[in-house]
């Protein structure tokens, strides 16, 4: 049985892992996760960011967009917007930047497609729905648009239910920021404490740092983090995900 000590340990050393990552993005969620739940070992996650930015000018551009995430007075240079290529990419700074912005007339097919297409597709388009939100965009969809998009995120879980793996921690992540943690199984929760290595880290990065093969995935972990922060313990009851 899991319990509220096994939660608090895996988060305390997932915390400790992540926390000397110099990955812009894995900066990025630690910015998010201090402002959402006030860890104060990430509370200079945004100051370690724009160090990121200016070591990396190549990818700046694409960071400073995205920085909006963790400041909301953030500043754009004029052709930041044009360097935002990758699709997903775009999906998240529209709705990054929605209350400033607006959305685009086919951004509601956008979304669709995104659903209908699955997998990290999938992620992120329940990702910018979330920022949509909580910036107050009003968007108008289909009738079933919304409950599909989270069965479809559903469904990654669902699909081979005793692996985990980084889709599925993305997945099930995300769903807990939609306050949608009930269709997150207890039992993959579980299964995410269970699997934490010895380095307090998830899963192992695709090309690994030669002076390091063994260290976990960055992106991995700092997802299994966001998800294992959503678990709450109501009283005696079994542990689930807000």
């Amino acid at each position: 049985m899991l319990t509220e000590a096994n939660v608090r340990t895996a988060v305390a050393n997932g915390i400790k892992f992540v926390n000397h990552t110099r990955e812009p993005y894995g900066l990025w969620f630690m910015g998010m996760m201090h402002r959402l739940f006030g860890i104060p070992e990430f509370a200079d996650a945004l100051k370690r960011y724009d160090e990121e930015i200016a070591e990396r000018p190549q990818e700046a551009p694409v960071l400073r967009v995205l920085r909006r995430l963790n400041d909301a007075n953030n500043t754009l240079q004029p052709d930041d917007w044009d360097h935002v290529l990758i699709h997903t990419d775009r999906i998240l700074a529209t709705a990054l930047y929605c209350d400033r912005l607006g959305l685009p007339p086919d951004f509601a097919e956008v979304l669709e497609n995104g659903v209908r297409a699955g997998r990290y597709h999938a992620t992120h388009v329940l990702l910018a729905w979330i920022w949509m939100r909580d910036n107050r965009c009003p968007l108008a969809v289909r009738d079933g648009f919304v409950e599909e998009m989270y069965r479809a995120n559903a469904a990654i879980l669902e699909d081979q239910p005793t692996i985990v793996n980084d889709l599925k921690l993305e997945a099930a992540a995300f769903l807990c920021m939609a306050r949608q943690g009930k269709r997150v199984d207890p039992g993959f929760i579980r299964h995410v404490v269970a699997i934490q290595r010895a380095d307090g880290g998830w899963g192992k990065l695709d090309t690994p740092d030669p002076a390091k093969p063994d260290e976990s995935s960055w992106h991995s972990a700092i997802l299994a983090l966001l998800l294992l922060l959503h678990v709450e313990f109501p009283g005696t009851q079994n542990a689930g995900a807000r």
